[in-house]
């Protein structure tokens, strides 16, 4: 599938979606958004075990296109960007392969949000985040969900009401990144990271990732109900005899699937 604001690369190990409107600090246009759902579908349908999200250019995303915002005031048109907006963010937690946001530079209101939905994030020691929109006006309400669901409250109702931009360090210290490191090295980290993931059953991190967040939010005997019917599921599965005669026979396993 060609595209016109993202590029796509699906590899053996990895799969890498990148944001490609460095000229706009890879604002989230509605034409992008779209492009990033077929791209994950491609990802999804794929047998590569990970995926990888970046930005082009000086930053990771600056969130949605203001431009494109404010030359309507027509209702309809919010409601298909915002929704769109929402489909994106919930399908990273739908496909299969776990995500991992690759940040540098700024990642703002949406791209924030982008950064706080995927799976796991590891950032360069140069990215800032922020949820700015009470600054201009436009409370970041959709960014809301998963920043709030992925650092304190108390944290992020302070990055809500001010604005403000956090260091790498501190989004490292609040839970918003797994991690910083210096920006020479932020690409070794995401690959070595993704080759770490990718040794494990892709059948298996599928099962698992589903699992997470359909028990995540529920109470604990809601979410062990769910925990049981998939580690039932699991072990029938010829991935899991397979590593586990592979632990005990010491060698490395060979995935069937």
């Amino acid at each position: 599938m060609a595209f016109e604001h993202i590029e796509l690369h699906i590899g053996p190990t990895f799969a890498r979606l990148t944001l490609n409107r460095p000229d706009r600090r890879n604002a989230l246009s509605l034409a992008l958004m779209r492009e990033m759902l077929d791209a994950l579908d491609e990802i999804a349908g794929s047998p590569t075990p990970v995926a990888v999200i970046e930005g082009n250019g000086p930053a990771f995303s600056a969130g949605h296109d203001l431009a494109e915002i404010t030359a309507t005031r027509d209702e309809a048109f919010y409601e298909e960007l915002f929704s769109a907006c929402v489909e994106l963010m919930t399908r990273l937690h739908t496909i299969p392969q776990p995500v991992i946001a690759k940040v540098h530079g700024v990642a703002t209101a949406a791209g924030c949000q982008l950064v706080a939905a995927c799976d796991l994030a590891i950032a360069a020691d140069d990215a800032r985040f922020a949820t700015p929109g009470v600054n201009i006006g436009l409370f970041c309400s959709t960014p809301m969900v998963p920043v709030s669901r992925t650092i304190p409250r108390k944290r992020v109702l302070e990055m809500l009401f001010t604005g403000d931009m956090i260091e790498a360090a501190t989004a490292a210290d609040w839970g918003l990144v797994n991690r910083v490191v210096p920006l020479a090295e932020l690409e070794d980290a995401v690959v070595e990271l993704a080759r770490r993931i990718a040794r494990a059953s892709a059948p298996v991190l599928a099962l698992g990732k589903r699992a997470f967040y359909e028990q995540e939010g529920t109470d604990e005997r809601a979410a062990y109900g769910l925990a049981c019917a998939v580690v039932v599921e699991n072990a029938l599965i010829d991935d899991a005899h397979e590593g586990m005669r592979a632990f005990l026979e010491k060698r490395k396993p060979q995935w069937p699937t």
